[in-house]
């Protein structure tokens, strides 16, 4: 469905955000993407739908070359991605129900956009998809009006009126509480599981990633060095991904193999750092 192939990116300044990427994404897996700040992940999402341009190598999804895509191909293409972001990237000041139809203007003549009218199969489907996610009740109060976590679920339900094949969500919990984040996470699995749909999720929130997700990849400065089952990430995988910034990931009480805790872990990491510092004051 998605396949990458010695695939990099490079910066205009010279930093190297993504190495060699080879990668295949199946239809319906459900995928978290981890690494420290700055590892290449949102590129590494948003090259799938040529949000960011790739440098070298060969990018398809479902069979196109998403280099070549560009004009009314490239809005086409766009039309079966879902791109969820944190910052919800919704209309506060109308109705919700018209936040999820705005994914329907491209449709409208001109007549249509400066009227706002949409047709009736437009309008029901944005309803569907508000049913979905549980904030039907809520079609018809402004989105300013919602917590953080029906916001979030606003834009899923706008990404579901489009009837994508491919869900990406860029860091889609990071500023929403641990309860509200699970929440949203129930729905994206819900999503992915009766509707088949992948989704791609770049998250600082490990644990959640390995509750939720079943394959994990795990980058680090840009280079693929974990590609696996959530359940295989023990502790030297998570020690490979983050190094001595360890301490720093998002994390409740995950469980590790061999019964050791992601939180010991850390202090074993944590331990070994401050080994080092003393030996290098002796």
């Amino acid at each position: 469905m998605i396949e990458f192939k010695n695939v990099s990116k490079v910066y205009p300044g010279g930093f190297t955000a993504l190495k060699d990427i080879n990668l295949t994404i199946h239809e319906g897996e459900f995928i978290a993407i981890i690494g420290r700040s700055g590892a290449g992940k949102s590129t590494l999402i948003r090259t799938i739908n040529k949000m960011i341009d790739i440098n070298e190598g060969t990018l398809t999804v479902k069979g196109k070359n998403v280099s070549q895509l560009n004009g009314k191909d490239l809005r086409k293409f766009r039309r079966n991605i879902g791109m969820i972001f944190q910052q919800f990237n919704l209309v506060d000041r109308t109705t919700v129900i018209k936040n999820v139809l705005a994914g329907f203007v491209p449709d409208l003549n001109m007549f249509q956009r400066i009227f706002g009218i949409y047709p009736r199969e437009s309008k029901l489907k944005a309803l569907e998809a508000l049913r979905q996610v549980d904030i039907l009740d809520k079609a018809y109060n402004r989105a300013d009006q919602l917590s953080g976590g029906q916001q979030q679920r606003v834009a899923l339900a706008r990404t579901l009126a489009q009837s994508p094949d491919i869900i990406l969500a860029d860091e889609p919990v990071a500023s929403l509480d641990p309860v509200t984040a699970t929440q949203v996470m129930d729905y994206f699995t819900k999503i992915n599981r009766e509707q088949n749909i992948a989704i791609l999720i770049n998250i600082h929130h490990v644990d959640l990633a390995l509750d939720y997700a079943t394959r994990v990849i795990g980058i680090k400065d840009g280079v693929i060095v974990y590609d696996g089952p959530a359940d295989k990430v023990d502790k030297d995988v998570l020690k490979n991904i983050y190094g001595e910034k360890l301490n720093e990931i998002e994390l409740n009480d995950v469980e590790i193999k061999d019964d050791e805790s992601v939180e010991e872990v850390i202090d074993e990491v944590a331990l070994n750092e401050n080994k080092e510092d003393t030996n290098e004051g002796l």
